[in-house]
């Protein structure tokens, strides 16, 4: 079963960190995901910008409307995610507790699924 490891960060904690602190989070991130890898769990993992710079696309009545980052409505941002494939829900929730990120950030786990699934 797929499952998606979301990484949810508050707002502004990259910017808050020095450089050899942010250095060390995305290098334990990349160790955590060689793991997952060489578990043969692995299916996808990425690291995203910070939404300063995402843009929102959102279309009503025909018109389309754009919103530029960042979305301070927020108070979290998707910092990124990993995709993996295990057997079990469970077995999902133990290695989103096992993610650095869970330490500074909150790891959201997501069966992938049909949108009309129940």
């Amino acid at each position: 079963m797929a499952y998606l490891l979301i990484i949810r960060e508050p707002r502004g904690q990259r910017a808050q960190r020095s450089e050899e602190e942010g250095r060390e989070a995305y290098a334990a991130m990349l160790r955590f995901g060689e793991g997952l890898a060489k578990r043969g769990i692995l299916v996808a993992a990425e690291s995203l910008r910070d939404d300063a710079h995402g843009v929102r696309v959102r279309i009503r009545d025909g018109n389309t409307d754009l919103m530029d980052g960042p979305f301070t409505e927020s108070k979290e941002m998707v910092g990124g995610f990993f995709l993996i494939d295990v057997n079990s829900r469970h077995e999902a929730v133990e290695i989103a507790a096992q993610c650095p990120a869970a330490r500074f950030a909150t790891v959201e786990v997501r069966e992938l699924a049909p949108c009309n699934a129940p």
